[in-house]
C-alpha cells in the first residue's frame, strides 16, 4: 500500500498519515483506537508480522492467518479509556468483509480489551460475534 493511499481504517487521512507510520514501525500507536485501527489496517494488508507483534505476549497465538476475505468497512461504535496516559482500553466496533471469489459478504463485531505496557499499547483479547450472509 503507498502512503498516499487513502487508509483502509477509514479515518479520512492517508494510508502514511494514519496507520501506515504504525505497520511501518515509524511510530508506536499513541491510543488503543489508534492501534486498532492500525490492527485492522494490518489485516486488510495481511501484515501478520505486525498483527503477532501488537498482540499481548500472555495471549499471543504462534500464528495468524490473514485469511481470504476482502475488509471493507471499520466502524467504530465506543471506546473506554485507551487514551496516552490510560494503561488500558477497550474499543468496540464492527468490520465489514467480503469473499471475492463467492461475493458472500458479512461483518465481525468485536469488544476489544487492550493493555499499554512500555509506552506501547497491545491487543489482549475480544468478545466477538462474526456475521456471514
Amino acid at each position: 500500500m503507498h502512503d498516499d493511499e487513502r487508509c483502509p481504517c477509514l479515518s479520512g487521512d492517508t494510508y502514511g498519515a494514519c496507520c501506515g507510520r504504525y505497520l511501518s514501525g515509524a511510530a508506536p500507536a499513541p491510543t488503543a483506537e489508534a492501534l486498532m485501527r492500525s490492527r485492522y489496517s494490518a489485516f486488510a494488508t495481511g501484515d501478520t508480522a505486525y498483527l503477532l507483534a501488537t498482540w499481548a505476549p500472555q495471549t499471543r497465538p504462534d500464528t495468524v492467518g490473514t485469511g481470504e476475505e476482502q475488509w471493507r468497512r471499520l466502524d467504530i461504535h465506543r471506546t473506554e479509556r485507551g487514551g496516552p496516559f490510560d494503561t488500558v482500553g477497550v474499543v468496540e466496533f464492527t468490520a465489514f468483509y467480503r469473499y471475492p471469489d463467492t461475493g458472500v459478504r458479512g461483518s465481525l463485531h468485536e469488544t476489544s480489551r487492550f493493555v499499554r505496557e512500555g509506552g506501547h499499547w497491545y491487543y489482549v483479547d475480544g468478545d466477538r460475534e462474526a456475521h456471514d450472509g
